[in-house]
């Protein structure tokens, strides 16, 4: 057999359903064997750029929960590609990135797109060594099998990530003959966990039972370890309060009393004054506490009692010296815990009275020097009224997808998860246009009548906003909603803040968002639609729900007045705060 055909059969029957990618000299044998062997239980989809399709793989990974494989030609191409894998590296996402190079005759001899490291050329080893887990380069047909485990279980297991499999383009015809006698059944074989006892989960337990008011700080990690249902169970069967980070916003229900809100850069007022005044034992589950996380509440740390669960703790170790470190997956470490609570019940917690999750009250950004104060009126939209609106189209058991900038900070802090529903955003790296691809990687593979909800700057719209055309040739229910400041606001906010109004080099002539995505898609297959002031968003939600929410649509809001960001770093102590239920009101 030879490669390109071993590979795809392989993923095939892997059943990871979508490799996500551009083509080129060197990847089109990959993709002509997915033509021929994929027997529609594998297939290519077309990003319009490689950062797209990294990204593509990237968000079906966090919301799927499952390897998700993109791929790109040399040169460029994998360039490109390396943006959106620096992503998952920093995030813990397992993507399976499949890279064509040059043939191996011509390495260092005038290849086009060499990339061998001899001469005057990028060296991809040492480039995807730097922001994947695993890379290797196949150099004979010898290496396909051994390479392709290691790729695979690299990124699965442990602290997940990328792995990257480099190969020339005259191997892919190489013949590689059947898989090793020892080759795992299935994919999720390839993943090693460590078991972990009821006994190495005792002295938790017990630290839970004798503290006045533990409270369980929620990751990501939680989301994607092997019993994701475990730390939600665990919550309700002792009654322990529950906070998320900005990145794990719906891995604990939003409307459950449990739920203190969500602590960090753009987290809750309430949630951070109960971790800072009342919690005397902090459970960290699948959280890193980078600064995003702890930007509002490092101070607080200090005095508190601290146990971490994560397969590699160590980068919350670089940060403080926890008093219990479990080195274990998150769902078999509270699978555990609940085993354990069986043999050794314990009361429920006393339950939190008088708690109320607040969020900090909108209000006007400075006015910008030159700017022309007559232009708005008191019916323009501003983005937290915009939110308040969207809220209530939002669909249960769908996704939202975040991008960067002030309109993701407002969003984590105002808009509840809805019922069943997933939350992503790409805070690794940061990106700006990662909730467009990444929200058709969250919406393929997703069950009938599942919907997802983008939520984006102009800024990031700008980036990598043709791939709304993706959407649009796949058929799929994304609603690209587009906060139109022509600014970067964060910017524009950090401008104001530290370097006295001084603008420069973050504002732009507006753009009419509606009329260029009304050229990506004539004959009906995208619904456009744009929204000034809060009446015509209501007018125009509507209209796409009820009659077009089966097809891709962007929706244009102008906001000609900015509001300063929910964003903890740039708000007093003394920020005005409401109650979040008056908002949603």
């Amino acid at each position: 057999m030879k490669l390109a055909d071993a590979l795809v059969q392989m993923l095939r029957d892997w059943d990871v359903r979508y490799v996500f990618g551009v083509s080129g000299a060197n990847i089109e044998h990959l993709h002509d064997a997915i033509h021929r062997h994929g027997q529609g239980r594998l297939v290519s989809v077309l990003a319009r750029t490689e950062t797209g399709a990294a990204f593509m793989a990237d968000c079906r990974a966090r919301v799927h929960r499952r390897l998700s494989v993109c791929c790109a030609t040399s040169g460029g191409g994998m360039l490109n590609l390396a943006v959106g894998i620096a992503e998952s590296y920093a995030e813990a996402v397992p993507v399976l990135a499949i890279v064509g190079q040059p043939p191996t005759s011509l390495e260092g001899r005038g290849a086009f797109q060499d990339s061998s490291g001899i001469g005057n050329c990028v060296d991809a080893v040492l480039l995807w060594r730097s922001i994947s887990k695993y890379v290797g380069k196949i150099r004979s047909p010898h290496d396909f099998w051994p390479m392709l485990r290691d790729a695979v279980v690299a990124a699965t297991s442990g602290r997940q990530g990328p792995a990257v499999l480099l190969v020339p383009r005259d191997l892919y015809e190489q013949e590689v003959g059947p898989p090793p006698v020892d080759w795992p059944p299935d994919l999720p074989s390839f993943c090693r966990s460590r078991p972990i006892g009821i006994g190495e989960v005792m002295p938790l337990l017990e630290a839970i039972r004798s503290a006045r008011r533990p409270l369980l700080l929620i990751g990501q990690g939680a989301r994607r370890s092997d019993d994701a249902g475990a730390v939600e169970a665990f919550a309700r069967a002792v009654g322990l309060p529950v906070v998320t980070t900005m990145s794990a916003r719906a891995d604990f229900p939003n409307d459950d009393p449990l739920y203190l809100g969500t602590v960090g850069a753009a987290g809750h007022p309430s949630a951070h004054a109960y971790l800072r005044d009342e919690a005397d034992l902090i459970i960290a589950a699948g959280a890193t506490l980078d600064v995003m996380t702890r930007a509002a509440v490092e101070k607080s740390f200090k005095d508190k009692r601290f146990a971490v669960i994560d397969v590699d703790p160590e980068a919350i170790h670089r940060i403080l010296q926890p008093e219990m470190t479990l080195y274990a997956d998150v769902g078999r470490a509270f699978r555990a815990l609940l085993d354990l609570l069986e043999r050794r019940p314990m009361a429920p917690l006393p339950p939190i009275e008088g708690y109320t999750r607040r969020c900090y009250e909108p209000r006007l950004a400075p006015a910008i020097p030159g700017d022309d104060p007559g232009a708005t009126g008191p019916d323009t939209l501003l983005q937290s009224e915009a939110l308040a609106i969207l809220a209530g189209y939002l669909p249960a058991k769908g996704h939202v997808v975040l991008d960067a900038g002030n309109c993701a900070a407002a969003a984590m802090h105002y808009l509840p998860v809805p019922e069943g529903s997933t939350s992503t955003i790409a805070l690794g790296m940061g990106g700006m246009g990662y909730s467009i691809p990444g929200a058709i990687g969250a919406q393929l593979g997703s069950e009938p009548g599942t919907r997802t909800t983008v939520i984006c700057g102009d800024g990031s719209f700008l980036m990598l906003g043709l791939e709304v055309h993706t959407a649009v040739d796949l058929g799929l229910p994304i609603l690209f909603v587009v906060f139109n400041n022509a600014m970067h606001g964060m910017c524009v906010t950090r401008q104001q803040l530290l370097f006295e109004s001084r603008i420069e080099a973050v504002r732009y002539p507006e753009v009419d968002f509606a009329a260029l995505a009304g050229g990506l898609a004539p004959g009906g297959r995208l619904w456009v639609g744009s929204a000034s002031t809060p009446q015509e968003l209501r007018d125009r939600l509507s209209d796409y729900h009820d009659n077009h929410r089966d097809v891709p649509g962007v929706l244009d809001l102008r906001l000609l007045r900015e509001e300063i960001p929910p964003f903890a770093p740039f708000l007093g102590a003394d920020a005005p705060t409401i109650p979040t239920s008056a908002f949603a009101a």
